[in-house]
């Protein structure tokens, strides 16, 4: 400790690190597969969906066209955080605030991944379906809302992997309403726990306000404020060659040195399975 009067007193901090900022939660890698290889490109491959003729018995039969249509996913953006600690700045000798303060700075990397892939799966869902008016917010609508979701991803196969919807914060009033009055068991539960981020079988995942955005994210504009996204678990993929990186270097004309943090990602719903995917419009 230094000798300045500012510290004539001994100081008791509160923790070896500052306390950690609030976060946001991180749900992408919950609700996507996800691929940290250092592959570029992943291609995916598909051809049209055949249907078969139900005839009386004859014993012909007519010859389709078949083509292969090209489905890939690119890395085409990344996410990058940097600071400069000059040497001077001895409070870095005091406690250990530079591990604290790397650990903000990838938190900050992979909240930046995580928002690009959740407004990029909104993006691209080709399923669509718009609430009732007073959205997630009105107790009465809950259930309607989730049935009709339920109905647009009901009798695929693919609906056994589980069904996800991501809201914001602000959506989970009506949920907490409805689940205090919904049944015994379930009012019972969540008058006791409070919402247990499940309805219907559809596992809920709250992040908060302004995730959503009408915004440019990298090479992809998107357009999802007021929007929120429903659908089947791992039907898209992001692809995050090698996770986070990390570099410390110093440079010319400064002490210290420069610290950046950076991730790479892509995206893609896969083009077969986009309708397992609905894009919700509030009312």
């Amino acid at each position: 400790m230094n000798t300045q009067s500012t510290y004539g007193a001994r100081d008791t901090y509160f923790q070896s690190q500052y306390a950690i900022v609030l976060r946001n939660n991180l749900v992408a890698e919950k609700v996507c597969d996800v691929n940290t290889s250092d592959l570029k490109r992943i291609q995916n491959p598909y051809g049209g969906q055949p249907t078969a003729t139900i005839q009386a018995v004859a014993g012909t039969y007519s010859v389709s066209a078949w083509t292969v249509t090209d489905d890939a996913l690119t890395v085409t953006d990344e996410v990058i955080y940097a600071e400069h600690v000059f040497a001077h700045e001895e409070f870095f000798a005091v406690f250990d605030i530079a591990a604290s303060r790397l650990d903000n700075m990838m938190y900050s990397v992979a909240f930046g991944i995580d928002k690009f892939v959740i407004n990029n799966l909104c993006e691209d869902a080709t399923g669509a379906y718009t609430t009732p008016v007073g959205g997630f917010t009105t107790a009465a609508n809950i259930n309607t809302i989730m049935g009709n979701l339920q109905s647009k991803v009901a009798g695929y196969e693919d609906a056994y992997k589980g069904t996800f919807l991501i809201v914001e914060n602000t959506d989970l009033v009506g949920f907490a309403i409805a689940g205090a009055t919904n049944g015994f068991s379930v009012a019972d539960s969540n008058l006791r726990n409070g919402f247990m981020g499940s309805w219907m079988g559809t596992d809920i995942y709250i992040i908060r306000t302004g995730t959503f955005v009408t915004a440019t994210l990298g090479s992809v504009s998107v357009t999802n404020s007021g929007h929120r996204v429903f659908g089947v678990k791992g039907v898209a993929t992001y692809a995050s060659p090698r996770g986070m990186n990390y570099e410390e270097k110093g440079i010319t004309l400064k002490t210290g040195k420069e610290i950046v943090v950076y991730g790479l990602v892509g995206f893609k719903l896969w083009t077969q399975k986009a309708a397992l995917v609905v894009d919700i419009t509030l009312a």
